[in-house]
């Protein structure tokens, strides 16, 4: 877990800490691995952390959403990582401990996911690294992309992936948190991945992935989940989105987000608000007596018809629960758009 991310609070350190350990590593391990580590843990009580290894501050004030460039570690040997609080004075502080022994030759991507906070989170799995050991830095085909896909969202239902920009399908089957699917090939283009829940009959998200147009061709990228569903319900935390990863390491980079209208709807039209909403969703730029409309949780689960109301161009949804839920406008059984709402 060398060379892991940008220094803030204790400049002076890093640099020494680190060339210590690199020679350390070097003199005394002949055998090495390469690995990468993110920070994904999106508990604000993690935003920042101190990471030591075998007792030695090796990477100070960690950020999340950031991560290292694949760099050798030795292997053969046990590694005690201990993850801390950004004011830590020693390994003795850590709040996660765990030993890693590493295989030689191999490439390992690692991921710092989870909850550590005892409250303002649901769920809160317990703050854990998340291990795999089949990486890679450089795609197996030269003309192609090759893509590690992880879901790193806490409160996010079982999703399946579809690509829909180029005809793909689907390309991930109900991954749950803390799981990866292991690498699909892309043809170097741009695609857009639209998010659906675990049946894959509702649209919950989309983005853009425009891996032509960062000519990223001949490069092995990880594409994770990362935020929360419902900021709401997890002490209004970072949001939702995918996040791509270089294999240089530095700040994880956004996939903007693609509009999930299909076939001719006008999404530009299509607008809630307030979002998140109390009583009253205002619906912009359509008549909502040309639908269908269904309102569902993110799970999938068709809400009732009996807890919102249809008036004119807003819709009561001041009997539904507390979270997070989609829109989804119908015309002779097809959808034609979907919108998220978080209820408050």
């Amino acid at each position: 877990m060398i060379a892991f991310f940008n220094l803030k609070k204790k400049p002076m350190k890093k640099p020494l800490l680190l060339l210590s350990f690199v020679i350390i590593s070097a003199v005394s391990y002949s055998q090495s691995a390469r690995v990468q580590v993110i920070h994904n843990s999106a508990d604000a009580l993690t935003a920042t952390v101190d990471v030591y290894v075998n007792g030695m501050l090796t990477l100070d004030n960690v950020n999340f959403r950031t991560a290292s460039p694949f760099t050798d570690l030795p292997a053969g040997v046990p590694l005690i990582v201990g993850v801390a609080p950004d004011d830590s004075t020693s390994a003795s502080d850590a709040f996660y401990t765990e030993t890693f022994t590493l295989t030689e030759n191999e490439t390992y991507v690692i991921i710092a996911g989870g909850i550590e906070s005892s409250t303002g989170y649901n769920p809160a799995p317990p703050f854990d690294l998340h291990v795999f050991d089949m990486g890679r830095e450089t795609s197996m085909d030269p003309l192609k992309v090759d893509v590690l896909i992880y879901q790193g969202s806490t409160d996010a239902p079982v999703m399946d992936a579809f690509e829909t920009e180029v005809g793909l399908g689907q390309i991930v089957d109900n991954i749950a948190y803390s799981e990866y699917q292991g690498y699909f090939e892309f043809p170097s283009d741009n695609y857009t991945i639209e998010l659906r829940n675990e049946a894959g009959t509702q649209a919950l998200a989309a983005y853009i992935a425009a891996l032509e147009s960062l000519g990223l061709e001949g490069i092995a990228v990880t594409v994770l989940a990362s935020g929360f569903f419902d900021p709401s319900q997890n002490s209004n935390g970072p949001a939702f989105g995918l996040y791509a990863v270089s294999p240089l390491g530095g700040g994880l980079i956004p996939l903007p987000p693609a509009p999930l209208a299909v076939e001719d709807f006008n999404e530009e039209k299509f607008q809630l608000y307030p979002n998140p909403v109390n009583d009253i969703l205002n619906v912009h730029g359509v008549d909502l007596t040309d639908y269908d409309i269904r309102i569902s949780d993110i799970s999938g689960r068709i809400v009732s018809e009996k807890f919102y109301e249809i008036e004119n161009d807003h819709l009561k949804v001041n009997s539904l629960s507390s979270g997070v839920y989609l829109i989804s406008l119908y015309a002779d059984g097809d959808m034609k758009a979907s919108e998220k709402f978080i209820k408050l």
